[in-house]
């Protein structure tokens, strides 16, 4: 049986993750910074509650020696890092160079699989968003996934040990608590004026949790190892009107929509990926996003009103 390392495994993805690969047959070790009672402990044959960076991590790796290690621990808020620059870059380059090391001394045969983000792209001026287009991020957030991306070819080509990265776009799924989604759903259900930022116009790539982890199983089989860099989305562009439309449909509301016009620092205008690279190893997404939203609006009602 083949060994998988999760870090950030408490987290959103990290559960979807840990899920996947242990349904898949698969050993999961999980690193994460909640208790034990709070982790995905059915899914997992060890877990370790630890913040990263930290001296653990070496025996950690000695012990498990996994074959694939998948790097989901880090902040995913661009507002956060814009106000907290500093914290956004200890959680996010200082961990992914500490682990990058660490799988070098104690198991470097390891593959490691990044979980990067489209925000290295900034707002592109043409779509659908090819993963050779420059990048251009206009957030810290962004300018760290893009040193973590940095990291990776770095440790690959001079120390020859297998990376890929994944640039994922708009993830949501149950489990999700922040970003649009949740914003709109949790307004919805509540309010009968949802006040949104921006004009509406704005456009996004929805990614359902559980098809970004069966990309992960796609990856550590069939990624060639050689830091290269696939887009992770559906390549689906949805307008944020349509998808409050969407939502209230989902729930029969009557709710109307307000949109301020502003946007807040960081925040991209337009995202649509090109997937042909991850569809031509083998990955196909499969939950629509009317399927998705649907079972989404049913975990945050429970969430929201009990």
């Amino acid at each position: 049986m083949k060994t998988v390392l999760i870090t950030g495994v408490t987290g959103f993805l990290g559960r979807y993750i840990a899920r996947q690969f242990n349904q898949a047959g698969w050993i999961v070790v999980g690193i994460g910074t909640r208790p034990p009672e709070n982790a995905p402990r059915q899914d997992l044959s060890n877990y370790y509650q630890l913040i990263l960076p930290s001296s653990e991590l070496a025996a950690i790796a000695q012990q498990s020696q996994p074959q694939v290690c998948i790097h989901c621990a880090g902040r995913a808020s661009v507002e956060l890092s814009v106000s907290d620059p500093a914290s956004d870059f200890q959680a996010s380059v200082a961990i992914t160079f500490q682990l990058l090391d660490t799988l070098r001394l104690y198991a470097p045969t390891c593959h490691l699989i990044y979980l990067s983000s489209a925000a290295v792209y900034g707002s592109p001026e043409s779509l659908p968003i090819l993963e050779s287009q420059a990048c251009m991020p206009i957030s810290p957030y962004g300018f760290h996934k893009l040193i973590g991306e940095q990291l990776c070819q770095e440790f690959f080509k001079v120390y020859n040990l297998p990376t890929t990265i994944v640039r994922i776009f708009s993830a949501y799924g149950a489990g999700l608590r922040r970003q649009v989604v949740w914003d709109i759903c949790q307004k919805a259900l509540t309010q009968p004026v949802i006040r949104l930022r921006g004009t509406g116009n704005e456009s996004r790539d929805f990614i359902h949790g559980s098809d970004i982890a069966q990309a992960m199983l796609v990856l550590a089989k069939h990624s060639d190892r050689q830091a290269s860099i696939y887009n992770l989305a559906t390549g689906v562009e949805t307008k944020i009107k349509s998808l409050v439309a969407l939502i209230l449909a989902s729930i029969n509301s009557t709710a109307i929509a307000e949109f301020d016009g502003n946007l807040a620092t960081g925040i991209p205008i337009n995202w649509q990926a090109d997937i042909i690279s991850i569809y031509d190893i083998g990955f196909r997404p499969t939950v629509s996003l009317e399927k998705g939203i649907s079972s989404y609006m049913n975990w945050c009602r429970a969430e929201v009103l009990g």
